[in-house]
């Protein structure tokens, strides 16, 4: 590797001893020079808008001090930064993962993979390419809202608007054991217990924007 550009790489990571095993890994490694690091994500992005970026790639964990990756990245966006990341994640949750590539995020990797696996996710985002693990892209935008039909949805929205199940029976017809019954159906679709935390999820995608159903 003599004479060969080194890959600067920045650390953004909450946890002192994930710093210390990545940076000692990095440091190891004759491919990458490690430049830096820090904790909080607002740190992070006034590395990545003080003018000429002093990093090549960060590595970026998904629970920084001040935030988590979704908000780094959200704000990369909203502020029209340009950096190349890849997160290192410790959840094995996929939300997290879909969430990642909506974001734009260009490499991915669990902090319970091989090393190897990091090293490698590292030199191909580097030299500009995408890596992630596998995910059924056509599912991307899959929320728990975008899995109901029409008529669940409508019968959700009137939940959030304060219906009680005696106004929803005499508004559309039906009974109350009958619109119990669609209730219970919609709580298992949602993966929810009860008529407050349907709402509540109701809520929260409804102003994540226009992900709530099939466009």
């Amino acid at each position: 590797m003599t004479g060969e550009k080194k890959f600067r790489v920045l650390i953004a990571e909450r946890n002192p001893l994930v710093i210390a095993a990545l940076g000692d890994m990095i440091h190891r490694d004759n491919r990458f020079d490690l430049v830096g690091s820090v904790q909080a994500g607002e740190a992070f992005l006034e590395a990545v808008s003080g003018g000429e970026p002093g990093f090549d790639l960060a590595v970026l964990g998904w629970k920084l001090s001040d935030m988590d990756g979704s908000g780094v990245l959200s704000e990369l966006q909203r502020r029209n930064l340009h950096a190349r990341v890849v997160i290192f994640s410790n959840d094995h949750d996929i939300a997290i993962l879909k969430q990642c590539v909506r974001l734009g995020v260009q490499g991915f990797c669990y902090q319970f993979d091989d090393p190897a696996i990091l090293f490698d996710t590292l030199i191909a985002v580097a030299h500009g390419r995408i890596c992630i693990p596998y995910v059924d892209v056509s599912r991307i935008n899959d929320t728990p809202l975008s899995r109901l039909t029409p008529r669940e949805r409508e019968l959700l929205a009137v939940l959030a608007d304060g219906w009680t199940n005696l106004q929803i029976a005499t508004r559309t017809g039906i009974s109350e054991n009958t619109v119990k019954y669609h209730l219970k159906n919609l709580y298992d679709k949602l993966d929810v217990r009860n008529r407050a935390m349907a709402v509540a999820l109701f809520a929260s995608e409804r102003n994540r924007g226009p992900h709530m159903g099939p466009q």
